[in-house]
């Protein structure tokens, strides 16, 4: 029973508590503990989302992860995207390229890493959505360095392989940054991926 002159408490979201501001803290939580580690109390506290809000727009905590991966590619992964160009040689967008995934991978000591290659491949193999999303979301940034080594009439004949290469390498950066490797150690890794890559001439001109 409710008293006189009570008012009733809205159920859901706070209205003072946007979207995308739930998702990033969303976002920041996963990115830090792991998936697993992540609690229901933790996830709402984080992002100012009642339970029932949780699993009325989310489904629960795994359709909140997969809301917040998404989030991250809309929001921090777009760099890595957009620095290959085409804006300059080859050459050049890639090095650019790895100064994106490098910048991603060790800006912030609370979330090292990426949150696709890092947490979702942690996760992945005991459950078949999130496999499922991680194929995808591989393929996507292997689709994206392909478009880029297949632009121009110089483009190798191997680009398809070549682009799974690159993004292996840029997944093992971000590997090494969540074990703790620096900025400058994996600048090293990208810059003698590039002489590798670039002592072909048919590839970097």
């Amino acid at each position: 029973m409710q008293a006189t002159g009570e008012t009733t408490r809205p159920r859901g979201r706070p209205r003072n508590v946007p979207k995308d501001r739930a998702l990033d803290a969303a976002v920041r939580l996963f990115w830090a503990s792991g998936y697993d580690a992540a609690s229901i109390d933790q996830l709402c506290r984080e992002t100012g989302m009642p339970r029932a809000s949780l699993y009325q727009d989310y489904g629960g905590k795994q359709g909140l992860f997969l809301a917040a991966i998404a989030h991250y590619v809309d929001t921090r992964l777009r760099p890595i995207g957009q620095a290959l160009g085409p804006a300059g040689s080859l050459e050049d967008d890639l090095a650019r390229f790895f100064e994106a995934v490098v910048a991603l991978a060790t800006r912030d000591s609370q979330t090292p890493g990426c949150l696709i290659s890092c947490v979702l491949a942690e996760v992945a193999g005991a459950n078949e959505t999130f496999r499922q999303e991680l194929d995808s979301r591989f393929t996507a940034l292997e689709n994206r360095i392909h478009e880029r080594l297949s632009h121009g009439a110089d483009a190798p004949d191997n680009a398809r392989a070549l682009a799974g290469m690159l993004a292996a390498v840029a997944r093992g950066m971000m590997l090494r940054a969540r074990a703790g490797a620096t900025a400058v150690d994996l600048e090293a890794i990208a810059e003698v991926t590039l002489a590798t890559l670039c002592s072909e001439r048919s590839l970097c001109r």
